[in-house]
């Protein structure tokens, strides 16, 4: 009886935990390694995602979304690298790789269904994407020396 019990109480525990969290929640993930990593960025709306990964030495991201179902990721190795991303909208994704030392990236997506993403290697790279309306698809990829 008191193992039935138990078993019970926990899963009612379980269920009622489960029912607190909205299926339509917002998500953020934050990876990094090194040393003087910045990360930051606000959420608005619902089912939002924002994903970070950041490996080596003063870094920083920022992204913003204001919408429902935007998906941002930024990835970046290496040295003072700095990636924006600013959604507003529904259903955008941005995304953007920077590989080597002192890139900038700015993504801007202001309406709905657009895609933009990029990828910067080597050293000094900048680069800016805004997309205003819908359907929009943008694509970068840059080596600089």
């Amino acid at each position: 009886m008191t193992r039935k019990l138990f078993i019970a109480t926990a899963a009612a525990a379980a269920l009622i935990g489960l029912g607190s969290l909205p299926a339509s929640a917002n998500s953020v993930w934050l990876d990094q390694y090194g040393f003087g990593n910045q990360a930051g960025g606000a959420q608005s709306g619902t089912g939002n995602a924002i994903g970070v990964f950041q490996n080596g030495v003063f870094n920083g991201a920022i992204s913003q979304q204001h919408g429902h179902g935007n998906t941002a990721a930024i990835g970046q190795q290496g040295f003072n690298n700095h990636a924006d991303s600013y959604q507003q909208g529904n259903h955008n994704q941005g995304g953007v790789a920077q590989f080597g030392a002192n890139h900038n990236s700015i993504l801007v997506q202001d309406g709905n269904g657009n895609i933009a993403a990029g990828v910067q290697v080597g050293n000094g790279c900048d680069a800016s994407v805004a997309q205003t309306g819908g359907g929009n698809v943008a694509a970068f990829v840059q080596t600089c020396p």
